[in-house]
């Protein structure tokens, strides 16, 4: 239970404090800033790794949660409350910024601002190189793991400050869901649910290619 509240507290902080950038970005005229945005999604994916690391494992993305059990890393019956907790964080955080922003029409939601094609190829994409990012600062030596945190938060910044006005730059499918139910925007939601899950896969066979190949 200890891991799995770790999981839940976890993803309410990134989508509580991400989400929330953005909900008051759009509140105060741009007060926040889309870099603003970006490094607010890196830092508290950074803070919350360091935080609760060595409780879960800092997975806080159904996606994640998938690779890591596709690289037979993560045992699979501990998969769907892991993502039961994930998703269940993003809920709670998304239903405290509807109560604090009511008048919000997406609550920080992820919306392609071109085709859903271009989206979803940009999701699998930024999803295949955060896993790898994480597949690689997760395993090896402890200095390794102490630069973890550092890196896959640079590289959630960095991918959201690209790529986040074209697609939302999610790489998360709890993050996306609860912001798409709660504001009743989910016409796009299949691109955020699928895209992550299936970049993940894709990087964590990357992952053991590499390792067979040493």
């Amino acid at each position: 239970m200890k891991k799995y509240f770790a999981e839940f507290l976890g993803t309410f902080a990134i989508v509580f404090c991400g989400t929330g950038a953005i909900i008051i970005d759009q509140q105060t005229n741009g007060g926040v800033s889309h870099a603003g945005v970006a490094a607010t999604f890196g830092l508290i994916v950074m803070a919350m790794i360091y935080t609760f690391g060595e409780i879960s494992g800092a997975h806080f993305n159904p996606a994640v949660t998938i690779g890591f059990a596709f690289a037979k890393l993560f045992p699979m019956k501990q998969i769907l409350p892991y993502i039961a907790s994930q998703i269940a964080g993003a809920f709670i955080a998304t239903l405290v910024l509807k109560f604090l922003f009511p008048e919000n029409m997406t609550l920080g939601g992820t919306l392609p601002a071109g085709s859903q094609l271009q989206s979803f190829i940009l999701e699998f994409i930024l999803t295949y190189f955060l896993m790898l990012v994480i597949l690689n600062v997760s395993q090896g030596s402890k200095e390794t793991g102490i630069m973890a945190g550092i890196a896959i938060g640079a590289v959630v910044l960095l991918e959201a400050m690209f790529a986040g006005p074209i697609c939302g730059a999610s790489m998360n499918p709890a993050r996306s869901l609860s912001p798409a139910i709660v504001s009743g925007n989910v016409q796009s939601l299949w691109i955020y649910l699928i895209a992550p899950v299936m970049g993940a896969i894709t990087a964590t066979s990357t992952h053991i290619v590499f390792k067979k190949a040493k």
